[in-house]
Parts: C-alpha cells; structure tokens; sequence
C-alpha cells in the first residue's frame, strides 16, 4: 500500500487551458519550475465533473493515470468506503456553461461544491485540508460561509489564484511591516474575473504594510472620464500606474490617457485609513503590476505570467497546494481571498449601481500575511523548466 496522500478533484470542467488543465493536470504530471520539473508528491485518487466539455481532456487522462471518475462529488471522497477516503481536496470552480448576473458577475458553483465537501466532513466526523481556486465566491455571503464553515471545523484551507507566486520583473519582495504612502495596481481583462486577479495582485503586496491587515472600508467603482476625473482629483495614482505598466516588455509609447480610453478603476479605502487603487487598463495594459510609493521612493514591477505552455505561473502555486496536502499547514491565509472576494463584490455592486461608494464594514477582516512562502520563484522570468518547448523543438 502506497503511504502516498490520496487527493480527490472537484471541478467545473476539462479542457486545454481550462483551470483544470493548468493546475490539476500538474498534480498529474508534474510541475514545471526554474530548478527543473518536480514529480508530483500527492496522488489524484477521483474526480468529479459538473460538466463536460465538447474538447474534454479528463476520460483520457482517468485511463492515463487511473484516477476514479465520479458521478458526484460524495463519491469522490469516499471511493469504495463508508465515510471520507481521501487526504486533500482541490476545488477547481472555474470555465464552464454557467450563467451570469444582472452585475456581470458569472455564477460558478465554488460555494455548492464546498458545502458537499464539508458535508462529507461532518458526516465522517474529521477533515481534510481543501484549497479552493480564485475568489471563494460571486458574493460575500458564500463567501463569509465557506470562510466560516473552514473554522469551525477547523481544516486547512487556501484559496486564490497563481498571481502571488508569478514572476516579479524587477524582483519585488517587501517586509512586513513597510510604511506605504500609495500604492497602484494595474490589470487587463474581464472586470470580475480578470479585476480578481488585479485586485489579489494590490492585495498580497499591501497586506505586508505596518500594522498588517485591519479590513476595507469602502469600495468605489469608476469608469471612462470619470476614472481620469478621479485621478485628477488625487483619488488615486495614475503616476504609480505608469511605473507599474514601464515594466512590461515591448509596451507601446503611446500616453496610457490616450491609449486607455475607458478604463475601471476600484478604489479601495482600508479601515487603518490607508488608500489604493486598481485601474484595469483597457487597451493599453495586456499585464498585471504594482507601483507602490515606499519612504519616498517609487517601487514597481511587473507580475510575469507564462501565458503559454507549459502555464509555469501555476506551478508555484500548485506546489504551495500540494504542501498543505501533505503537511496539513497553509503558507498563505485564506483570509487574503476571502477579503479580495468582498472587495470585488463591492466593486461590481458600484458599478451597477451608478458607480457609487459601497460602504463595507463586513470587510474587517484582518489577518498577517506570510513569513515566507515554501514555494514561489526568485527570478524575473521564467527559466528552464518553466519555459518550455521552445517553438520547432521537438524534444
């Protein structure tokens, strides 16, 4: 018998560059890094699968590597045996058929798929730890929930996506306890699904400030003129936002004002009275970065994605992963995605709604952020066996 921790999969869907691709497929078949590719340390025993995809990859790698598929997500955790049989759970709630909101929120089923999990646990009377990818959930009250119920039952539990463990270009650490005066992150994309992204990205740098984190005040959406208007008016840092986007190879000249003409800044008020902001840049950035004024200085950098095979970015976060599987320890605390969920809420509520100021004393959420991440890249960009095939390589 295999003293190897048995992981059971719960996910929306499979097929190539789907989420479960990129990060379930790496506890299948390994993890590409800068020192090399690193077999996986845990066994996917079953998968579950809301949905089936016309380009599905998931029958084919059950018969490659022998996992259990299964027709419900209680079957997947306890396989052949009367209570839960599995050692980790990874939740991959992403892509999919799924509706969207009247707030252009899309409707996955994170929440759904937790409450069968922690069923499983109640009903077998222990748990297991649980990673759950991206924001916990379309709302605060799922969200607050999943959170919840994590306590109670007192699991080890990460959430989030890969954008905390990507490459920095320049290389960017702080320590906790820096002073910020400002700080700006800018993002591309889908104002949910891509502004969790930009939003995580201000999170896990600013959670390191003086007095760690306290919660989130206020959340303001604004959009186009209003956004420059906003600027204008100091309510946020177009400056730091340029800092941030000067750092992405082969960026156009042209002025971000001109270039970005609609874009979706959140503002974000803390409750330690600190400020920020994240702009989504439409037409102008096609990345993810930070610039942040520290003692007088501006700081900023880029956050370097391997868009691309083999999607490297996902195996640092993967390794982080698989090492609450094994040791029943988070390095990160979920209370940084739980907080970015209500932040991103709170955005799409004010941009609904005329683009006011949402009040959010629910978001006192406070929390200190890591020591030191097991698993994260040193480097400003993909090396080795994070880049890949080179193309005409048939290696």
């Amino acid at each position: 018998m295999s003293d190897r921790k048995k992981i059971a999969a719960v996910i929306t869907t499979y097929y190539p560059r789907s989420h479960a691709d990129v990060l379930l497929g790496k506890f299948l078949e390994g993890f590409p890094t800068d020192d090399g590719h690193v077999d996986p340390r845990v066994d996917v025993a079953s998968v579950y699968m809301d949905q089936r995809h016309k380009d599905d990859m998931c029958y084919g790698l059950s018969e490659k590597h022998g996992f259990r598929m299964c027709e419900s997500i209680r079957e997947a955790m306890i396989l052949d045996e009367k209570e839960l049989a599995v050692d980790g759970v990874l939740i991959v709630g992403e892509h999919g058929d799924y509706p969207w909101n009247r707030r252009e929120q899309h409707l996955y089923p994170r929440k759904y798929f937790f409450e069968q999990v922690t069923g499983v646990f109640e009903e077998s009377g222990r748990s297991v730890p649980v990673f759950s990818d991206k924001h916990l959930s379309w709302n605060w009250h799922d969200a607050k929930w999943m959170a919840d119920q994590a306590s109670e039952l007192d699991f080890a539990f990460m959430a989030g996506s890969s954008i905390p463990y990507s490459w920095r270009s320049p290389w960017v650490e702080f320590d906790k306890g820096t002073l910020f005066e400002g700080a700006t992150a800018v993002g591309y994309g889908g104002n949910e699904s891509y502004g969790f992204h930009m939003l995580e990205g201000l999170q896990c740098m600013v959670e390191r400030r003086k007095g760690a984190e306290t919660g989130v005040e206020a959340v303001q959406c604004l959009e186009g003129e209003e956004a420059w208007k906003a600027a204008g008016d100091g309510l946020w840092n177009a400056d730091l936002a340029e800092a941030a986007c000067s750092q992405v190879p082969d960026m156009t000249d042209e002025p971000m004002r001109e270039k970005s003409e609609n874009p979706c800044v959140f503002l974000v008020d803390y409750q330690d009275g600190f400020n920020a902001a994240a702009v989504m840049l439409h037409g102008y950035s096609r990345s993810f970065g930070f610039g942040a004024q520290v003692g007088g200085e501006t700081v900023s950098f880029d956050y370097v994605l391997k868009n691309g095979e083999p999607w490297s970015h996902f195996s640092y976060l993967g390794l982080n992963i698989e090492e609450m599987f094994i040791t029943c320890k988070p390095s990160m605390a979920y209370e940084r995605t739980l907080l970015v969920t209500g932040m991103l809420e709170a955005a799409m509520i004010s941009r609904h709604e005329g683009h006011r100021r949402v009040e959010t004393p629910h978001l006192n959420v406070a929390y200190e952020s890591y020591n030191e991440l097991p698993y994260h890249p040193r480097k400003e960009k993909p090396e080795g066996a994070s880049v890949g095939k080179e193309e005409g390589d048939e290696s």
